[in-house]
């Protein structure tokens, strides 16, 4: 299938310190690209990748599960690794866990993981067996910005629940690994959003075994946290993090 006008994947060459940004779960780099101009603007190499069954239709991602998600970070962060001789990763909602994955079983040596799920707010999700006998797919509202371009927030307005039941099993593999991730580590989340609990961000920052590690709250956020009113304070920290 086609990939949507604004989601296709995107690099933008700079220095050897190399940054891989991680969309999220029915998004598409689409929603990392104000982050990675930010980044190439401090001279980093960027690349965004575009995960397995992202940034086409919702029915190419209904056949995708996590396996196919990680093994599109794996070939990023190849790719990324041809070009730089150090590369940190930061991820999105569920691309925070795959960054968090990745930083386990590759040679990274930054990770950042924004509003990375552990717990969600969705109360149906133990009904999710049954509806999955009725339906394939559950519309989901997408939160437009005023003041950005609607080329920075290109996804799915569906949600394909067999996509969403291997999201729940990814979230408890992260889990399991979550110990294991000692790199420098930032983690990322608003206080008032409505898809993630904010205590997935405690969770993770007190279950990872980083000596270095820093949690950062937002106040005026939604989930996606890249494109939303606190980005610039959010992209400073980030700058910080990974300039220290």
């Amino acid at each position: 299938m086609s990939v949507m006008r604004g989601a296709e994947p995107f690099l933008l060459p700079g220095s050897g310190q190399g940054v891989l940004l991680v969309h999220g779960f029915t998004g598409s780099p689409a929603e990392m690209k104000l982050l990675g101009e930010y980044l190439h603007g401090l001279g980093y190499t960027v690349l965004g990748v575009r995960l397995c069954g992202h940034g086409t239709d919702v029915r190419d991602m209904n056949s995708t599960t996590w396996p196919y998600w990680y093994g599109a970070v794996e070939d990023g962060y190849h790719l990324l690794k041809g070009l730089c001789q150090e590369i940190s990763v930061i991820g999105l909602s569920m691309g925070g866990l795959l960054s968090l994955k990745l930083s386990v079983e590759y040679p990274v040596v930054k990770v950042a993981a924004l509003s990375a799920p552990i717990y969600l707010y969705e109360r149906r999700l133990p009904l999710l067996p049954i509806y999955r006998l009725f339906r394939s797919y559950m519309p989901k509202k997408r939160k437009r910005f005023a003041d950005i371009d609607p080329l920075y927030s290109v996804g799915y307005d569906h949600t394909p629940l067999k996509s969403l039941e291997s999201l729940l099993a990814f979230i408890k593999h992260v889990d399991k690994l979550l110990p294991l991730v000692n790199m420098p580590a930032f983690i990322a989340h608003s206080r008032i959003e409505h898809t993630v609990r904010p205590e997935s961000a405690s969770y993770i920052y007190n279950r990872i075994a980083s000596s270095d590690k820093q949690l950062c709250w937002l106040e005026k956020s939604g989930h996606i946290i890249t494109l939303d009113v606190e980005r610039e304070q959010l992209f400073e920290q980030l700058k910080r993090f990974l300039a220290k």
